[in-house]
């Protein structure tokens, strides 16, 4: 569905270099996760995808067709949603929807079964305007106006960044329906948490894709050994072990610090407990732990 070669973008007279040599293939039919935090590229790799960016250097096709060649035909088999919420605030959600309709050709009502899972939640309310839903509704809203044409592909831009954990889980649970219609869908996200309910995923940062593959895929291809390490002085903790030899990183994650230790280097739970005892550290918990997707891109940015 989607092949990227050697795509780069650079803003400001080359100064900021958003992409650097991006190289991707993604499946028909596949639910595609592009994961990193603020400013990796990601939206500008969209924005390329929906026909909005030219490219500095390189070439991407989307079904067949080229982003720059042919982008009058990608505009017509693709819905996308942008990061901020771009819809009409002063309209209501039933005129946003059939303004999107009309857009591209169509009604509401030749559509319907293929909105209906995301539409029927916010119908009721068809005739409350945009700005004044909340979060959770305004996803549904955008969800639906991309999907009203039928599009083969969904390009989701951090369509759950800023909306409560609940409305987070049913989205991604309704992307895993829509994917079941065949559809593909490409979603970038800053939440590694949400790397799992992906088929594939890319880890980008500063605008080089640092991996690409099954979230297990990525998980099982962690090389160091990981604890998690708990003391009652968590901030000093970080600290004294981050001056202990053979500790390749040290951060903190959640309640404990995550803690990286190269396998040759020797340094085992039993030390690491010496250690902190000699720092005067109380109520120790050392515990190995499985790599997570966060803790393999830290891994990966080193």
């Amino acid at each position: 569905m989607i092949t990227v070669q050697n795509i780069s973008k650079t803003y400001n007279k080359g100064a900021v270099k958003a992409l650097d040599n991006i190289n991707l293939e993604i499946q028909r039919g596949e639910l595609f996760g592009l994961i990193g935090p603020d400013g990796a590229g990601k939206t500008t790799l969209f924005r390329i995808l929906a026909t909005l960016l030219v490219p500095d250097q390189g070439t991407a096709t989307v079904n067949g067709a080229d982003v720059v060649r042919d982008y009058k035909a990608i505009r017509r088999t693709i819905g996308y949603m942008p990061g901020r919420f771009s819809l009409y605030p002063d309209l209501t959600i039933l005129e946003n929807l059939e303004f999107y309709a009309a857009v591209f050709g169509t009604t509401i009502a030749e559509n319907y079964a293929q909105i209906k899972p995301i539409y029927s939640q916010i119908e009721p309310f068809k005739h409350r305007r945009a700005g004044q839903l909340s979060g959770g509704m305004k996803q549904k809203l955008a969800l639906s106006c991309a999907l009203v044409h039928q599009p083969d592909l969904l390009l989701l831009d951090e369509p759950t960044t800023g909306v409560d954990p609940v409305s987070r889980q049913e989205f991604w649970d309704m992307l895993q329906l829509l994917q079941k219609t065949g559809l593909t869908i490409v979603v970038s996200t800053p939440y590694m948490d949400e790397a799992d309910r992906c088929d594939r995923i890319g880890l980008i940062q500063k605008g080089k894709m640092m991996s690409v593959n099954t979230p297990q895929g990525i998980t099982s291809g962690y090389q160091p050994d990981l604890y998690a390490v708990r003391s009652s002085n968590m901030y000093q903790l970080i600290t004294d072990l981050r001056q202990l030899d053979g500790i390749s990183t040290c951060y903190a994650f959640g309640e404990d610090a995550h803690v990286s230790v190269a396998s040759n280097s020797g340094l085992n739970a039993p030390a690491m407990e010496a250690f902190l005892k000699q720092k005067a550290h109380n109520n120790i918990q050392i515990t190995p732990i499985a790599a997570s997707i966060e803790d393999c891109f830290i891994e990966l940015m080193r």
